[in-house]
């Protein structure tokens, strides 16, 4: 195997590897011999057919197969000799000329390809002890514990039948017909339909056209849906609804007791307060987390410069930008509602995708560096919190992950993250404590 470098701009390398024809005669004749013992060719007892005769059968094909097992084994060489970090799969350019094809299918010429490809850059890691980093930190306060739990009794109201006219915050129960141009459409009727008003839980207009009803009243009332409904026959028609008002059901805020306590499944009302206390220290402890993390991910990216391989920049605004493009898509909006213009918002992503991709060389190499490793364990924990977002479905989610290794990687990515953002964060200071 000869190699020569032909192209180093940048990160970018391509090289050409040539595999001499000697070389790929050796190949082919070990393949032969294992061939022998297992063709089975009329007129030849197994085991003793003649190698020339199977290299006249079989040649062409194995040679292939030999071309392939030579490509795959000297790039690997290759890349090992020159000690580099490929960021991403090299790509194979083998000869397209037909001639020179036949000439080495038939053995009678060298294999000469080329290999392309980019090398992750070299990251001189600043001193991370340097960084100052905010870590806010916001007790829970008693008034805290009671706003909350004004809050979750506002949620946990009861109704009771009222007489006189439906007001914001009663619940009507009705029964309708939704009706397009005077048809009924789809989707658009249901009996004994409970709907507090005001809570915006239908399509703009409905519940205010209910504000005044009472029990047993039958009315009309015209509702327009929205633009980007995903129904497209409806998308922003209006249309009438024929009510019957079935009930109308005024709100009670239910008393602050042990047994509202236990309803919501603790034991007593200290127990609703421990229990909310212990939720919002935890719910701020993850948000304050957040904030030092964001902090600290934009000192690291403005703390570091180094060329980013272009090929992992393009894929990541790609993704980055097919996602955009869905959401404008799915909102039926375009740039300009938006507030800019295609060319800035091409531009804005791509800073962004330049971002992600110095950040996750950077923290692969501070990983790399202090031997931070994610354990099967710790991915097996990543993986019961996915199978807890789907309810009823967990043997499915545990399968598909069990069975896709690239899905159960993209569980350890974060994880990953993480732990060196932990490491980081212990070499980082407090302003105060500088």
């Amino acid at each position: 195997m000869n190699v020569i470098e032909t192209n180093a701009d940048g990160l970018r390398r391509e090289l050409k590897v040539v595999v001499g024809a000697d070389e790929l005669e050796q190949m082919l004749s070990s393949r032969l011999d294992d061939l022998k013992g297992k063709a089975k060719i009329k007129g030849f007892r197994p085991g003793h057919v003649p190698k020339e005769h199977l290299r006249k059968v079989y040649g062409r094909s194995v040679m292939a197969e030999v071309v392939q097992q030579a490509v795959a084994e000297t790039s690997r060489e290759a890349l090992s000799q020159r000690e580099e970090r490929p960021a991403f799969q090299p790509k194979v350019a083998l000869p397209e000329d037909e001639a020179r094809i036949n000439q080495i299918f038939e053995g009678t010429g060298d294999l000469a390809y080329t290999l392309s490809f980019e090398v992750l850059p070299t990251v001189e890691i600043m001193d991370l002890s340097t960084l100052s980093l905010e870590r806010p930190v916001t007790p829970v306060s008693d008034e805290d514990i009671a706003t909350s739990i004004d809050r979750i009794l506002a949620t946990n109201q009861n109704y009771k039948p009222k007489d006189g006219a439906a007001e914001k915050g009663d619940r009507v129960t009705i029964d309708f017909v939704g009706k397009l141009d005077g048809e009924a459409f789809e989707g658009g009727t249901a009996k004994d339909a409970p709907i507090t008003l005001g809570s915006g839980g239908f399509i703009p207009g409905f519940e205010d056209g209910l504000i005044g009803a009472k029990t047993g009243e039958e009315r009309v009332v015209e509702a327009t849906f929205p633009e980007d409904y995903p129904e497209a026959k409806l998308a922003g028609k209006t249309v009438q609804f024929e009510v019957t008002v079935k009930e109308v059901a005024g709100p009670e805020t239910p008393a602050l007791d042990d047994e509202f306590a236990k309803s919501l499944g603790v034991e007593s009302v200290e127990q609703l307060r421990d229990t909310v206390r212990a939720r919002m220290e935890q719910d701020r402890a993850m948000a304050s987390r957040l904030k030092v993390k964001r902090a600290l991910l934009d000192a690291l990216n403005e703390g570091h410069t180094f060329e980013l391989p272009p090929t992992l920049v393009d894929n990541e605004f790609q993704a980055i930008w097919g996602q955009v493009m869905k959401d404008l898509e799915h909102h039926k909006k375009t740039f300009e509602d938006e507030g800019t213009t295609e060319e800035k918002a091409r531009e804005e992503y791509r800073d962004i995708a330049a971002r992600r991709v110095r950040l996750g060389l950077l923290l692969s190499e501070i990983g790399s560096r202090n031997e931070i490793n994610v354990t099967d364990e710790e991915v097996n924990r990543a993986l019961l919190e996915r199978i807890r977002q789907f309810p009823g479905q967990e043997r499915e989610v545990y399968d598909f992950y069990r069975n896709n290794p690239e899905m159960l990687a993209e569980l350890r990515a974060p994880v990953f993250e993480d732990k060196v953002v932990d490491y980081v964060l212990e070499l980082a200071k407090s302003p105060t404590n500088r």
